[in-house]
């Protein structure tokens, strides 16, 4: 079965205008759609006439973009002039700062670096395919600035950190993740990811996946956040030098890592590096432990070939507290993920069907098998696992 359902020719319609719209966020070897010709720099009156407010008309922008227009201005004044205080992060497409827009709402404001950046074309052609992708454990886009070389994108703010904060940040004196919230964010991680690879139109894929990309909200439902960005970086998409690799050490799949091939299942690897530190609560890379436990999974190769050894997986700070049984599916999930051979690795939306099994009667409970009387706990753990 095909993973790419939508490199078809088909055309979707936009809405209002009838036009057929399209934008290619990915690298080789996935076919490229053409270049968009719909996109100007100069917005088209509305045929109706009626008078809309500044949102409502970036809403309704020309260029087919469902989110929000910001001038440079504003989102200066959002961050207070970009203020180091405000600095959320820094990665390799620029820095992200926290703001607070003029009514109110709370976000993220990324500055990409105006180093080798497109054209205005083809940055509003990338923000359109970004404006387009919405689901629960995705960082929404809620606009964008485009005032002459600046290159700004605005999400919406995800309070609670990353990831790697609640799982591998040890320094603090923070209670671990329980084993039925380690199963919570795979099955919502693994949701957004199969959202990209079979839902999305062109389907995405992700690139540089990992923990820190993963954001937590109030609840500690997952967030993938920075998906879709890498046509926006330097010699991207120009023909003119090999696909630059922006994976991670550690979480990149060999075969990206060593020719800068790029499939899906370049993601199902990085997924199941990230469901591995899930499991064993440590660090893709740690350069901290003995040579030979320094990479996660050349560590954890071993144990994937005996079962009777998966519980020595188990991170530590859980004490024994969760159901073996759930534990040894788990692992045998994340060795799937992380075969040598793309082929060999499952689809994300097998993996999510397989989570959401794994996550079901047994999740949370203390001591396998859970005996009769316990559904009713169950179902509880159940119902927190849920979106």
């Amino acid at each position: 079965m095909s993973c790419f359902p939508c490199f078809s020719g088909e055309k979707k319609a936009a809405k209002k205008t009838g036009s057929s719209r399209r934008s290619q966020s990915l690298e080789a070897p996935i076919k490229e759609s053409p270049a968009c010709p719909v996109f100007g720099d100069k917005a088209k009156p509305t045929q109706s006439g009626e008078t809309t407010d500044k949102n409502d008309a970036a809403n309704k922008d020309a260029n087919g973009i469902t989110a929000q227009t910001f001038t440079f201005r504003e989102l200066a004044a959002a961050t207070k002039n970009f203020k180091q205080e405000f600095l959320l992060g820094d990665g390799g497409l620029g820095r992200v700062y926290k703001g607070k827009l003029e009514n109110g709402e709370k976000v993220a404001v990324k500055q990409l670096d105006r180093n080798g950046l497109e054209g205005n074309k083809e940055f509003l052609a990338e923000v359109m395919a970004l404006s387009l992708l919405h689901h629960p454990n995705l960082v929404n886009l809620v606009g964008y600035c485009a005032d002459g070389d600046q290159r700004l994108l605005v999400y919406e703010y995800i309070p609670m950190g990353s990831l790697e904060d609640h799982l591998l940040d040890t320094s603090t004196e923070k209670k671990p993740l329980s084993w039925s919230m380690r199963m919570k964010i795979a099955v919502g991680a693994a949701k957004g990811l199969e959202y990209l690879h079979d839902k999305a139109n062109p389907p995405v894929i992700y690139r540089d996946l990992k923990t820190s990309n993963i954001l937590m909200d109030e609840e500690l439902n997952p967030k993938l956040s920075d998906f879709g960005l890498a046509n926006l970086g330097p010699n991207s998409d120009k023909g003119l030098l090999p696909p630059r690799v922006m994976g991670t050490y550690g979480y990149s799949a060999p075969e990206y890592t060593r020719t800068g091939e790029l499939t899906v299942k370049s993601d199902v690897y990085s997924f199941g590096v990230i469901f591995l530190e899930l499991i064993t609560g440590r660090r893709a890379l740690d350069t901290t432990k003995p040579t030979e436990e320094q990479n996660l999974v050349t560590w954890a190769q071993p144990f994937f070939k005996d079962p009777s050894k998966f519980p020595a997986l188990a991170d530590p700070l859980l004490q024994g507290d969760f159901p073996v049984t759930s534990l040894n599916q788990a692992v045998a999930i994340a060795a799937m993920c992380l075969q040598d051979e793309p082929v060999a690795r499952p689809l994300m939306s097998d993996v999510v069907t397989t989570l959401s099994f794994l996550s079901g009667d047994d999740l949370g409970l203390p001591l396998p098998p859970p005996p009769p009387s316990d559904e009713k706990s169950s179902s509880q753990e159940d119902d927190s696992s849920e979106e």
